[in-house]
């Protein structure tokens, strides 16, 4: 199973939750609304602000913000951000010495094709469409919300 790491998992909750409301937050803000714990928040704005993704103001007024518009911001950046590059294996895009077998390896070059699927797919989807609240109807969470009480 290729799964990625909570960080990445509460990154794209925080960032979705920074593209709705279009505003300056604070770290402490953003992890009361989020859920995710102030540590984590952290964390994750220190590894968003150095690759580019958001932008930090200090002062009274200060917090962070989106560096681009949501729809100008791929998954494959967040996830590169907060995974490092985006490889399934030790041995995609040239990279040399991560194999004991690799002079021999016939997949050798082959995982490049499967590695390059995987970033494009995520580069197809932004935090935009990560940020929409709607929930496909018949989800589980669509039918507990239609059923709570108003």
């Amino acid at each position: 199973m290729i799964r990625l790491n909570k960080l990445t998992d509460y990154g794209v909750v925080v960032l979705a939750l920074m593209a709705r409301q279009h505003a300056v937050a604070t770290a402490p803000q953003l992890a009361q609304q989020s859920g995710v714990p102030l540590p984590t928040v952290a964390k994750i704005l220190t590894h968003l602000a150095r690759d580019g993704i958001v932008t930090s103001q200090r002062g009274v007024a200060g917090g962070y913000h989106l560096a681009r518009a949501a729809d100008q911001i791929s998954m494959a950046e967040i996830v590169a951000a907060l995974e490092g590059p985006i490889a399934l294996t030790s041995c995609v895009d040239g990279t040399v010495g991560g194999c004991e077998v690799e002079q021999l390896c016939p997949m050798r070059g082959n995982w490049d094709r499967v590695n390059q699927a995987v970033r494009s797919a995520l580069e197809q989807v932004t935090l935009a469409d990560m940020s929409v609240n709607d929930i496909p109807a018949g989800s589980p969470r669509a039918n507990t919300q239609q059923s709570a009480p108003a």
